[in-house]
């Protein structure tokens, strides 16, 4: 089976030369990212039931020794998200081939869009099964790059703008990734995560806080952790809807997993976990307020994004085998559950030709499906039972009561009150943009008049044509969101014994030495 292992990386490369080499062939460009993503689907889940069963599988590319040659390593959390990644690249794909239909390509010219995409997901799927820090550097860096490319399609103003600090941003982080990367290969001889783990005793405490908290503070810009969230409201909504989507979905849970290889992995000893729960608290409350000030659909999300990446900095400050099952599982839940609100916001701005909630009204009259598409995964994202996000949210706070300390019940507390206050912004939308008809009293107008200075209250974007392969393909992804409650029990099995796993990285350093054989 390791022989697999890079073909989740190349794969997509060599999916995008060839739909580079075709700019012109926008139906052969589509076929072959779909197979290409395909293929990555099949390949992820014959190496997460290969992991599930039997031992993590590290392999040396190339066959260089190690620390000389790139390691690539595939545990169960590795396997898991490369496969939910994979799913969730494919749905949007679809729907942006939608879009692209409808639009005559306007919005995501295919010449540039697919290489692009394709590439974003090379970055992505490399960033999941490094093996070594530098590895994981080239797999942000490649994601940069796409990225950049994908958040200015369409080349106006506004794009153009929040690109420009999106890039910054990211250049700052990657400054800060790389700087810790030289630091650690001075220190240690090696950037291979495994023989770091076992070297990092070796250098005083001090010392390795200071890389601890390099790392750290170069992962939370990637995650969106507060008070190092602040490009991201503005950054995402500007975007083209299948763009944002898969941003949203995927590009800060990059970012999350390298904070939890950092925290299992690399400093399993070091205690930064009252540090990490003050973070969560924090970005949890002020990400869900920043949400209830929005008069923007996707400013409203935007904000909601940060906040529900506190819950998995949560989970990681626990530090119990537990909590880390619980934290992928939200992981999973979020991935998906996001991507498809993003989508269902995107038919509701070519039905209404607008995502303020000041100014739509009446959808669930005139477009009775793409309301049902966006309360299942809004009530879902809000954590009423018996939906995933209840169920990830539960077990997280199951997995901090055990632990019982007056910190963790205030932490559960404020968990409690992100996931009330995210409902409220979810359906405060839905009865706005969907329930309230346009004959609506002046009461209703005086009582959300607090929200007219919100940013973009008033834009008006223009009604569009909306495919069906856009409705399906988020009708798709609402059936994920539904999958994710009736196999709850399979998948909560999976990230708990991924959870052990993390639990227990001394077994990386014997898949090193089986990796250089």
């Amino acid at each position: 089976m390791s022989a697999l292992v890079p073909l989740l990386v190349t794969l997509p490369f060599l999916g995008a030369a060839v739909t580079l080499i075709f700019g012109r062939r926008p139906r052969l460009q589509v076929a072959v990212s779909v197979v290409t993503l395909s293929l990555v689907v099949v390949i992820a889940s014959v190496l997460l039931a290969t992991v599930d069963q039997g031992a993590p599988i590290a392999v040396s590319v190339g066959g260089w020794p190690i620390p000389i040659g790139i390691v690539l390593y595939v545990d169960r959390l590795a396997a898991l998200l490369v496969l939910v990644s994979s799913i969730v690249l494919i749905a949007v794909l679809l729907f942006s081939v939608g879009q692209g239909a409808a639009d005559g390509d306007q919005e995501t010219p295919v010449s540039i869009f697919y290489p692009s995409y394709l590439i974003l997901s090379a970055g992505i799927f490399t960033a999941f099964v490094a093996g070594d820090l530098f590895n994981l550097y080239v797999g942000f860096e490649i994601l940069l790059v796409a990225s950049y490319v994908l958040i200015t399609l369409g080349s106006t103003e506004s794009r153009i703008r929040t690109g420009v600090v999106y890039i910054v941003v990211s250049l700052v982080s990657s400054i800060l990734f790389l700087s810790a990367i030289a630091v650690i290969y001075g220190a240690l001889g090696t950037v291979n995560m495994a023989q770091i783990a076992d070297r990092m005793a070796e250098l005083p405490g001090e010392v390795q806080m200071v890389l601890h908290l390099l790392l750290l503070v170069a992962f939370a810009i990637k995650a969106a952790v507060f008070p190092l969230s602040f490009w991201l409201p503005d950054s995402y909504p500007t975007a083209p809807a299948p763009v944002t989507a898969v941003f949203a979905g995927l590009l800060t849970k990059v970012g999350v997993y390298a904070i939890i290889r950092t925290e299992t992995q690399l400093f399993p000893g070091s205690d930064v976990n009252m540090l990490l729960m003050v973070i969560a608290l924090a970005t949890m409350i002020v990400g869900v307020l920043g949400a209830v000030a929005q008069a923007e659909l996707k400013r409203i999300l935007s904000f909601t994004l940060v906040s529900h990446v506190g819950y998995m900095i949560f989970g990681l400050a626990i530090a119990t085998p537990e909590a880390y099952g619980a934290t992928i599982y939200y992981i999973v839940h979020h991935i998906i559950v996001q991507t498809t609100l993003f989508l269902a916001v995107g038919l509701v701005e070519r039905r209404a030709g607008s995502t303020s909630i000041l100014r739509v009204k009446g959808l669930m009259r005139a477009a009775p499906v793409i309301a049902v598409l966006y309360f299942i995964p809004a009530v879902n994202l809000g954590g009423l039972p018996p939906f995933s996000g209840f169920i990830g949210k539960f077990a997280l706070f199951e997995a901090a009561a055990e632990v019982g300390t007056p910190v963790m019940m205030v932490l559960i507390v404020g968990g409690i009150v992100t996931s009330l206050l995210t409902l409220y912004a979810l359906m405060r939308a839905w009865n706005l943009a969907f329930w309230r008809e346009e004959d609506d009293s002046a009461e209703t107008e005086a009582r959300i008049a607090y929200l007219g200075d919100a940013p973009a209250a008033g834009v008006e974007t223009g009604r569009r044509v909306t495919s069906r392969i856009m409705t399906g393909a988020t009708a798709l992804m609402v059936s994920a969101t539904v999958a994710l409650t009736v196999f709850a029990g399979p998948l909560l099995e999976i990230c708990m014994r991924a959870g052990e796993g993390l639990a227990q990285p001394v077994v990386i350093t014997q898949l090193n030495e089986e990796a250089e054989q």
